[in-house]
């Protein structure tokens, strides 16, 4: 599965992609049997984005400066505007305007978390789920390893993800005929502050953040049922739960048949493990262990529903992949670090989170474009997944109800982007093929947009990248 996954991703470096499936298809494993129907079957989807021609000319630099120079001074997008485009193939930069000026990136910053976890970790990684024997005979210990994806069962927010209900029968299966008495919650994997320091106010409350915590189910989301039901309603926004990882705790002791007073959890740390010759059931024997979609999957979920929590958690995987706390100081260290290694400038990059929800992030509209190039550009083929989840013009995820007007039309289909959006700022940074049929990387970061501006202020954006779909920009 992996295997074609990626196959698929790094045709999306020549981008010819074709519309997904059904949610639950492609994102979840299990098959969905088709519904009973007189109708004739639906014919294959067209290509969204058409492979580009290798062949195709280069635009001049001249040719992008005319194109793009005018629509950059667009009032709508306010007093600072940075802009960067390059060549994909050859990584050529064609134009800029403030390109290595440090900027609020807002979701953009999506962008940077996916190519570092996709280093750290590489596509296939899975996140564990563990449950160990504690202290007592019968006493439980779930011990969270950051997946915000696992569910409590077959109902659960994020289709194929891994299952408490799953998890639960191999506890009861390892533990024989000794029956569970109760349960304690490690989530101790995290450390800091659950909640950035930077938000805004309405965050946790508003429904697209939540507290991040080692152990959660569903991302935090109180009813998964319902949030699932009302995603598009919603675009996303979700009621969260105040404590994850004890509400997780929770739902497990309920599965193992726990009930009253003994289905109250507590926080506590798992004992270690005697070693591999230590008793079936000994403190700290492995009684089952369950794991998260791989990583090119959870990557591509938060791209393209713009998933805050999944982004926080990935964050804190890169740091743990390079031995730094698992925290928002220590996700954006080890961030820094990986964009370090990767040979791209650290320096123009500070993050205090992974998901962009901090005003205090800065990055450069440069360093995106250095971004996306070194995904697609074929060095680095592990990165390509990060093409998979990008919403696509005037057809999917933010950007579907976009690229609509007659001024921007051109940009339908053919812009594939991670946008951005706080009060006055706004963002969009990805792909585009023009009109000679050559991959294009863009990225347009203003912080400083008028006030009650926001569908002039993107029309504006897209104005731009639709320039850049249109024309052969020689």
């Amino acid at each position: 599965m992996l295997a074609s996954v990626l196959i698929v991703v790094l045709a999306a470096v020549g981008l010819a992609v074709v519309r997904p499936g059904p949610v639950a298809g492609w994102l979840g494993s299990e098959a969905v049997a088709p519904a009973a129907s007189a109708q004739a079957p639906e014919p294959d989807p067209p290509a969204v984005l058409a492979g580009p021609d290798p062949n195709a000319p280069v635009p001049s630099a001249d040719g992008v400066r005319a194109a793009l120079d005018p629509l950059v001074r667009a009032a709508a997008l306010g007093d600072r505007v940075n802009v960067s485009v390059a060549d994909v193939t050859t990584g050529k930069a064609l134009y800029g305007s403030g390109q290595d000026a440090p900027t609020v990136p807002a979701s953009v910053t999506k962008l940077a978390t996916a190519v570092t976890v996709l280093a750290a970790r590489g596509p296939a990684y899975r996140i564990p789920t563990r449950a160990v024997a504690g202290a007592t005979p019968g006493e439980v210990v779930i011990v969270g390893g950051g997946d915000p994806t696992l569910a409590v069962d077959k109902n659960g927010f994020y289709p194929g993800a891994a299952r408490l209900d799953d998890l639960a029968a191999q506890v009861r299966k390892a533990l024989g005929g000794t029956a569970p008495t109760r349960v304690i919650v490690d989530s101790s994997l995290f450390s800091g502050p659950v909640y950035e320091p930077g938000w805004d106010d309405d965050i946790p409350t508003g429904g697209f953040g939540a507290p991040i915590t080692a152990l959660m189910t569903d991302g935090a989301r109180r009813d998964a049922e319902a949030a699932r039901k009302n995603f598009d309603d919603t675009h996303g926004a979700a009621e969260r739960v105040s404590q994850p990882d004890l509400t997780a705790g929770r739902q497990f002791a309920r599965l193992l048949g726990l009930s009253g007073d003994a289905a109250e959890v507590k926080r506590g740390s798992a004992p270690a493990a005697s070693g591999a010759s230590a008793a079936a059931g000994a403190p700290g024997t492995e009684l089952g262990k369950v794991q998260s979609l791989p990583m090119v999957r959870l990557v591509d979920i938060m791209i393209s529903d713009s998933d805050n929590v999944i982004a926080e958690t990935l964050a804190r995987q890169v740091a743990l992949a390079r031995n730094k706390p698992a925290s928002f100081v220590g996700g954006a260290a080890a961030t820094d670090a990986v964009i370090g290694e990767l040979g791209l400038p650290a320096d123009e990059i500070s993050l205090a989170d992974g998901s962009g929800l901090s005003r205090t992030n800065r990055i450069s509209p440069s360093l995106l474009t250095d971004l996306i190039t070194l995904a697609g550009n074929g060095s680095h083929p592990e990165l390509a997944a990060i093409f998979g989840g990008l919403p696509v013009g005037g057809w999917s995820g933010t950007l579907d109800d976009r690229y609509q007007a007659a001024v921007t039309k051109a940009g339908a289909g053919v812009v594939r982007a991670k946008t951005g959006t706080l009060s006055r700022v706004n963002a969009i940074a990805g792909l585009v093929t023009t009109a000679d049929g050559r991959l294009l990387t863009f990225a347009v970061l203003t912080d400083q947009a008028p006030e009650g501006t926001l569908d002039a202020t993107r029309q504006a954006l897209d104005r731009i990248t639709s320039a850049l779909a249109g024309c052969g920009c020689r």
